[in-house]
Parts: structure tokens; C-alpha cells; sequence
């Protein structure tokens, strides 16, 4: 993200620090293995293992083994460990709150990187940001931007957040005309629980906050 904008890791005192605690704290149900975590957040390999025990030391993360496979006959060393977050750790319901909040600041970072890439006329979050499953996309970007750039601009606020998320680019020319159409993808969208956070097309009354 921009050096300009919030980064986590000034919050947290490192980055692989900051991206595991969103992860975790994301998806407090899962568990992860170490070499999967350092593909989700991007990090080394090192980073990860040292702010893992880190982590374990402070009694926010629990690290297990898996269990013995009485069919491969695993030595105890051969088999892997993996990871959850301790969700009877005293913090952790005040992290879930906090990083919640930091969604926002990681949201406004997305929306500035995006518009370096090009131009955006109307951008929203939905989806996982309204915990909706049922719609069929997480970011709706309308405007003109390069599909690579984005790509790599989405991935890095992956990271961040601790979650993988679905976008949808479309040109201004498309979404003026599926909207005449009235596309159902569209419109299960737009009447969906939603954030704008750029709206040069005024697809939404100002004064009402309804679909103009």
C-alpha cells in the first residue's frame, strides 16, 4: 500500500506480525500450517515462524501437532504443526473489535491505490464487508484501470486484511447499460447492504441513500 496511507505494521510493530493477526483473527475457526501462511500473507519463511512463536509466547495463538496417522506411521517429527487462534485469550474479542475498525483504514489504502491505476467513477464494498455470502462479489469497481495493476494492488490488501476477497471490474459503458437492462448480478449488488466509497455517476440519492 501507499507509504502515504495507514499501514498495520505501524500499529503492530511488524508487517508479518500484523498480516498474521489479521489472518487469524479473520478466521477464527481455521487452521493454518506454516508454509500456508506464508503464502497467504506473502512473508518469509523465518518471519513467519519467529512471529508465530512470538505469538504462541504471548498465548494468543495455540500450536498443535497433527495426529498420529496409524496407517502412514508418522515419526513425531515428521508431522506438521499447525496453528489457530486462542479465542479464550483475554484480548481477543478487543483485537476482533480493533481490527474490524482497522478494515476501515485498509478499505480508504485500497480505494487511493486503485484510483493511481487509473480512473474510477463508482466503487462500493459488499459481500464478506456486509457478511452476506449471498452476494456474488466483495468489490465492485466501476471505471478505467489496468486489469495487472489491479491485480497486484487487490493481492497486497489481501494480505492485509487476512482474507481472500472477489472484485469486480467493470467499464463505465457496461454498468450504464446493464443497469438499463436491469442485470440481475448488478442489482442483487447495488439493493444489497453495501459501503460507497466513490460515487461520480451519482448512482446513489444523496439524500435518501437509495439507487437513483
Amino acid at each position: 500500500m501507499s507509504s502515504s496511507g495507514f499501514r498495520l505494521e505501524q500499529l503492530f510493530g511488524s508487517k508479518t506480525r500484523a498480516r498474521l493477526l489479521g489472518l487469524f483473527l479473520q478466521n477464527p475457526d481455521k487452521a493454518f500450517f506454516v508454509r500456508e501462511l506464508t503464502r497467504k500473507i506473502d512473508a518469509q519463511l523465518n518471519s513467519v515462524r519467529r512471529e508465530l512463536q512470538n505469538l504462541v509466547d504471548l498465548g494468543l495463538v495455540i500450536e498443535q501437532q497433527e495426529q498420529k496417522d496409524e496407517h502412514a506411521g508418522k515419526r513425531l517429527a515428521d508431522r506438521k504443526r499447525y496453528y489457530t487462534v486462542n479465542q479464550q485469550f483475554l484480548l481477543y474479542h478487543d483485537l476482533r473489535l480493533l481490527f474490524k475498525k482497522v478494515q476501515i483504514l485498509l478499505k480508504q489504502n485500497l480505494v487511493q491505490e486503485i484510483e493511481a491505476q487509473g480512473t474510477i467513477d463508482f466503487l462500493l464494498f459488499t459481500g464478506r464487508f456486509m457478511n452476506d455470502p449471498n452476494i456474488p462479489t466483495d468489490l465492485l469497481i466501476v471505471g478505467s484501470i489496468d486489469q495487472k495493476s489491479l491485480q497486484r494492488v487487490v493481492a497486497v490488501f489481501e494480505s492485509e486484511l487476512g482474507a481472500e476477497i472477489n472484485y469486480t471490474l467493470m467499464p463505465k459503458e457496461e454498468f450504464t447499460y446493464r443497469r438499463q437492462i436491469a442485470d440481475r448480478f448488478l442489482f442483487s449488488i447495488l439493493e444489497g447492504e453495501k459501503v460507497v466509497m466513490v460515487d461520480r455517476l451519482h448512482v446513489i440519492d444523496s439524500v435518501t441513500g437509495s439507487i437513483s
